[in-house]
């Protein structure tokens, strides 16, 4: 900020108003000059009402300066509402603040508000690719990811998307979180076709990452939604044994596997997922050694 508020002309007939924080803070912000200065001005303007380019200008300056200020934010989207605004100029504000600010719950929250208003939705993926591109699990990018491809029907495309972030990062647990909105929130519901190429991909999936939870969980996930047991890609299992797969999530789910076909078929669970349990509790994954046992006295008694 290049001249205080209070030293400049085109201010003179507005009287700051300054923070009151009471006769005796207890532990007073040590707040700038310059911050001091433009929220007394901010006080006064948004007391008066006053919305204008001005105020804008200000709210850029407090903005620069404290970037989650929400008072501020929402106080300026109601400016441009009133002056009737160009908002793809405010897009490229946001897009500026955005680039040091990825993880700002604010700024996303104003960008939300000011595209809902636009109705318009056509700069937003590439945007969103370009932040995740940065940082691939940003929680509040794939959040308003979610957001846009539903308030603006962009269904189709995105889950092509995240075959290119699963083939980049076959870890990335936020591509496989979104990857399941957007099969399953979509308004058109997927095939039975569609839900067996899904269970072939992640397949091919968990063999390149055998020991990732993500993968794991998913095809879970979806073999749920299916109504499909377990049991029904028990071949798949056994493959991955046989190629001298080693991976505590392989045991965990035939472990459930097992317990789940006794209890459709109404019978004691295969004593070789007693052994499973064993084998967790002493080589595949001793650190959880204790509820491996818990685990392995809950089937025997199932």
């Amino acid at each position: 900020m290049d001249l205080p508020y209070s030293e400049r002309p085109e201010w003179s007939d507005v009287v700051p108003i300054p923070q009151d924080d009471g006769p005796n803070p207890l532990v007073p912000i040590a707040y700038s000059s310059d911050y001091i200065d433009a929220m007394n001005y901010f006080r006064a303007v948004s007391r008066n009402n006053e919305k204008s380019e001005r105020v804008l200008g200000l709210i850029s300056d407090i903005i620069e300066m404290n970037p989650a200020h929400y008072t501020v934010w929402r106080y300026r989207q109601q400016v441009l509402f009133e002056l009737n605004a160009d908002l793809q100029k405010e897009l490229n504000f946001v897009d500026e603040i955005a680039g040091g600010q990825a993880k700002n719950y604010q700024v996303w929250h104003h960008r939300l508000v000011i595209v809902d208003k636009l109705n318009n939705g056509d700069r937003e993926l590439p945007f969103l690719n370009g932040i995740l591109d940065d940082d691939s699990k940003n929680y509040h990018a794939w959040s308003y990811r979610q957001w846009v491809v539903k308030r603006f029907n962009l269904w189709d495309q995105d889950l092509k998307y995240t075959d290119d972030m699963l083939l980049l990062d076959v870890r990335n647990n936020s591509a496989w979180n979104y990857r399941y909105y957007v099969l399953f929130s979509n308004p058109n519901k997927p095939t039975k076709e569609t839900i067996q190429q899904e269970i072939e991909f992640t397949k091919n999936k968990i063999h390149l990452a055998p020991n990732n939870p993500c993968g794991w969980s998913y095809l879970k996930a979806i073999l749920e939604k299916a109504n499909q047991p377990l049991y029904t890609i028990e071949t798949f299992f056994q493959d991955l044994i046989s190629n001298h797969i080693i991976s505590p999530h392989l045991y965990s789910t035939l472990i459930d596997m097992h317990l789940q076909k006794a209890k459709l078929e109404h019978t004691n669970v295969d004593t070789i997922a007693l052994t499973y349990c064993d084998q967790l509790a002493t080589e595949y994954d001793p650190i959880r050694k204790k509820y491996w046992l818990y685990k392995k006295s809950t089937l025997s008694t199932a």
